[in-house]
């Protein structure tokens, strides 16, 4: 079921870098960004709430608090480069490059969840960052 989720959020990545390519031509790419927060945190919280999972906010540790919160600063700053790059480059381009973070998350899983990989991923991570990395220096068309 994870493949399924992964390849819808992978579909929902492409299309959301498109309609925002579209939606910050004439807007100031930190404008675009805060209207998109926005809306992700009426949908966030509306389903949250909507399937009954508030009451768990109690349960949370501090610990997963402290890595939640650093995650969401690093969201909304992750987020702000993208509309950044998505403003003054090619969407095809600057979001290829963007993809190259499988080789952070490839890297940071094995060095801090302390997973482990085989040698197709290591081949796979290489192969996903020259394909971004040809695309997004390729010429334009």
């Amino acid at each position: 079921m994870w493949i399924i989720f992964s390849l819808m959020a992978a579909l929902a990545t492409g299309i959301v870098v498109t309609l925002s390519k579209n939606g910050i031509k004439n807007v100031d790419p930190l404008l675009g960004f805060a209207i998109e927060s926005v809306l992700i945190i009426i949908v966030a919280w509306g389903v949250t709430i909507g399937r009954g999972k508030l009451s768990g906010i109690g349960e949370i540790d501090r610990r997963s608090w402290i890595f939640l919160i650093a995650a969401g600063i690093i969201t909304c700053l992750s987020s702000l480069c993208s509309f950044q790059a998505l403003k003054l480059g090619e969407a095809s381009r600057t979001s290829s490059l963007e993809r190259a973070s499988l080789v952070f998350s490839v890297l940071f899983a094995v060095l801090f969840l302390k997973e482990r990989i085989n040698w197709q991923v290591i081949v796979g991570a290489i192969l996903m960052t020259a394909g971004a990395v040809i695309i997004a220096f390729s010429r334009k068309a």
